[in-house]
């Protein structure tokens, strides 16, 4: 067995629990490293309820993942940023959803103006798609306004 020069000892190694579900995707390549497919491989869990649960594709967590990590410099790897106290990880990250759901119009979201201004587009927040809130609020009314959930049915 090779020595360990790091601190601490080697790395633990995570041991699977009960219920967990893990997809991996699997990327067949030609010689020249060109991908020609890809195929989904259940590592935990009913192959049938991973695939049923997290479909045949990881490229939408992939990508909510990256988007996180741009918005939230806690979860950036290898930075003087990184969260070690799960406290502060779960505050980042809370801002980090309520700005993204309040204060930031998505393009994919956006509708097309019924009026033919100069506007040609109608910017959306996914609190706004949702018909949460009827406006993109400002970091000051995010910091200043307790937003209390709709009760409408």
């Amino acid at each position: 067995m090779p020595e360990y020069r790091g601190r601490g000892g080697p790395p633990s190694r995570k041991k699977p629990q009960a219920g967990w579900k893990h997809l991996q995707m699997v990327k067949q390549r030609r010689r020249k490293g060109r991908v020609i497919g890809v195929k989904a491989k259940t590592v935990y869990g009913d192959e049938r309820e991973v695939l049923e649960l997290l479909g045949q594709s990881t490229s939408y967590v992939e990508r909510t993942d990256l988007t996180s990590r741009h918005m939230n410099g806690r979860l950036v790897r290898k930075t003087l940023g990184y969260s070690k106290e799960p406290q502060m990880l779960r505050a980042s990250s809370v801002w980090e959803d309520v700005l993204y759901n309040l204060g930031r119009a998505l393009k994919s979201l956006r509708l097309e103006s019924p009026e033919t201004g100069n506007q040609r587009w109608i910017r959306r927040s996914p609190a706004m798609a949702a018909g949460l809130t009827e406006h993109i609020w400002k970091i000051e009314e995010i910091l200043t306004v307790l937003p209390l959930p709709s009760t409408n049915t």
